[in-house]
Formats: C-alpha cells, sequence, structure tokens
C-alpha cells in the first residue's frame, strides 16, 4: 500500500494543479481530471443509494462491489498507463444485470427517474454514471484510455437502471411512466 495520509490538508493545490498517481502534477481542470472526479462523483451517489434501509441483500452486496471497482476505475484514471479494470469487471455486471432484469416485465414506456427514494437515488447514480462516461470518453480523444473502463460505466449505468426498476416496483409497486404530452392536459 502506498503512503498513509496523516494530514489531510498539503496546501499543494492551491495553486490550481493537483498530484497524479505517477506524481506527476496537472491542472485541476484537466479532461483527466474532470475524468477520474466524475467516476468519484458515481461513486459517491451510489453511497446514497446504499444509505437506503432494508434494500434487498443482493443489491446490497452488489453495489458495494460496484463501489470498489470504481475505485479501482478512479485509481486507473489518475495513474496514466496503469490498468485494474478487465473484461470480468464487465461480464461481472452483465450477469448481475440479466439477475435482476430477470423479473422484471419488459419495458414499453419510457421511464421517468423517481418510484421512491431509493429508486430515485438509483436514478441519479445512473446520470451521474453516463457524465462519468462522457467525462472518460472524452478523456479517450487526447490520451490512452483502458476500453474496459468505458465499457464498465456503460454497462453501469445499464444496471443502475435496472435496480432503479427493480427498487421502484419494491417501495411503490410501480414504476413512474413517462406520458406524452402531459403539460397539454387539463387532467
Amino acid at each position: 500500500m502506498g503512503n498513509r495520509l496523516t494530514k489531510i490538508y498539503t496546501r499543494t493545490g492551491d495553486e490550481g494543479t493537483t498530484g497524479l498517481g505517477d506524481g506527476s502534477r496537472i491542472s485541476k481542470h484537466s479532461v483527466r481530471v474532470e475524468a477520474y472526479g466524475s467516476v468519484d462523483e458515481a461513486n459517491a451517489t451510489i453511497g446514497l443509494v446504499l444509505a437506503e434501509t432494508d434494500l434487498p441483500a443482493a443489491i446490497e452486496r452488489c453495489l458495494v462491489e460496484v463501489q470498489h471497482d470504481l475505485f479501482d476505475l478512479g485509481a486507473e484514471l489518475c495513474l496514466p498507463g496503469h490498468t485494474a479494470v478487465t473484461a470480468d469487471f464487465i461480464e461481472r455486471l452483465e450477469k448481475q444485470l440479466d439477475s435482476f432484469n430477470a423479473d422484471l416485465p419488459p419495458l414499453k414506456d419510457f421511464i421517468l427517474p423517481g418510484g421512491g427514494r431509493a429508486a430515485s437515488a438509483c436514478h441519479l447514480a445512473r446520470t451521474v454514471t453516463r457524465r462519468a462516461e462522457r467525462r472518460v470518453w472524452s478523456l479517450s480523444e487526447s490520451e490512452q484510455v483502458n476500453p474496459a473502463g468505458l465499457k464498465y460505466l456503460n454497462r453501469l449505468s445499464d444496471l443502475l437502471f435496472v435496480i432503479a426498476r427493480v427498487l421502484a416496483r419494491r417501495d411503490q409497486g410501480q414504476e413512474v411512466l413517462w406520458k406524452r404530452g402531459r403539460l397539454d392536459r387539463d387532467d
């Protein structure tokens, strides 16, 4: 394990730079920092889902594992040339996704974010994960990025969508369906 932080503030970032895992310093507004910062945000929003009480054990186990994966991905992005995410990560997500999706009815309509606190938190995590994916794609336009990390984020947003569906049905027995032209109606 690397150095342990005994003092949280270092003052090294006071001039607008931050340190990467290899010791180099870059601007805090660089595409790389934006990418791993967005992955960190996705991880934090998954923490919000996990803070909900009475989550099904399988969902809780899955999301805790995802948090570890996202930390690995953030470390990968913070250390240019380092690889942590592999095809096994993606295969595991796909198996979990298929398992959670198996008992859900087929989609016929768009679903609005909502359906209870846990489902709403999961939708928030999904949208932040999509943003993280966009930021990592932006980084890939100028620097080498592990393709498995990009695929992982894509599958993760799908998994979070399915978990939100499961949680909405558990909390309220139904999902919030989008109705076209809702604002134009008098009902």
